[in-house]
């Protein structure tokens, strides 16, 4: 293996694992609720399913050892985000996420295998599975669009952690280097599109760090409400007896927007999705 393409690859394991650390903090407020309320298990399954994918890809193709073994840790941190997700997660949620894993992981994965060893000759299954890779990468990557539309829509990068957008750019440019050098361009093209966007995402974070109010509310001025009388005619109106309406207490407290945004997975704009990491 060329030199530096094994640096490359190397870098690309240390980055990567620090990728898949990052929904530790999600996991952390999941265990201080024991509940998964508001998080989704979708960045993880598929997290699972990217490195068994580029796991069977690595086998078929030579001296790929850095990438079986990065993709071994995330099926390893997946799964156990998964597992972890599952023991928390309620009855619907949980029947959901055994569906996906059944669904994707299993079925999915396995007609894979099955399709690749039987209709791909032995000369073109890695072509075959490495365009499957790639496609499935494409996918991985563009899927944060939504948090770029958001960020610019809003004008605020409250839900891009320029952090994650870092690492995840770093990681990029370091599998596209490795893919490069050792021209496997299924490796290559889908992490220079990630790098790409990756890019954008940091340039965004620079242009709103600090927002300013673009629209500034207007105070809006009531009219001076007079004292109105109004006379009711007691012989078409009834008397009014005392009405008991029950009212929610809001404390004296103004009630605030709740904005509405992409799924967050993992501090990932997949996604969501957390945008979903994938390491190659």
């Amino acid at each position: 293996m060329n030199q530096l393409a094994f640096v490359f690859g190397l870098l690309g394991n240390v980055v990567s694992f620090m990728v898949f650390l990052a929904p530790i903090p999600t996991f952390y407020q999941i265990f201080k609720k024991k509940s998964t309320e508001g998080f989704q298990s979708v960045p993880y399954v598929v997290g699972l399913f990217s490195a068994m994918l580029w796991i069977y890809y690595a086998f078929l193709k030579p001296e790929t050892t850095l990438l079986i073994t990065i993709n071994s840790v995330g099926c390893f941190v997946q799964s156990a985000y998964i597992c972890f997700y599952l023991f928390f997660a309620t009855k619907n949620a949980r029947v959901q996420t055994v569906k996906l894993i059944l669904l994707l992981n299993a079925v999915g994965f396995g007609m894979i295998i099955v399709l690749t060893h039987f209709w791909a000759s032995d000369s073109n299954r890695d072509d075959v599975v490495g365009w499957i890779c790639l496609v499935f990468s494409l996918c991985v990557f563009v899927a944060p669009l939504g948090v770029v539309r958001q960020v610019i829509r809003t004008k605020s990068v409250e839900y891009m952690p320029f952090l994650l957008s870092f690492v995840l750019t770093l990681s990029a440019v370091m599998w596209f280097f490795y893919g490069l050098l050792r021209k496997d361009y299924n490796i290559a093209i889908p992490n220079g599109l990630g790098f790409m966007f990756g890019v954008i995402q940091m340039v965004l974070y620079v242009m709103y760090k600090n927002p300013k109010k673009v629209v500034q509310e207007k105070k809006q001025k009531l009219p001076d409400i007079e004292t109105q009388i109004i006379v009711i005619d007691e012989n078409k109106i009834p008397e009014l007896k005392e009405q008991i309406i029950d009212v929610m207490k809001l404390g004296g407290a103004s009630v605030g927007i709740i904005p509405l945004v992409p799924i967050h997975v993992d501090n990932h704009i997949l996604g969501v999705g957390k945008a979903i990491s994938c390491p190659v």
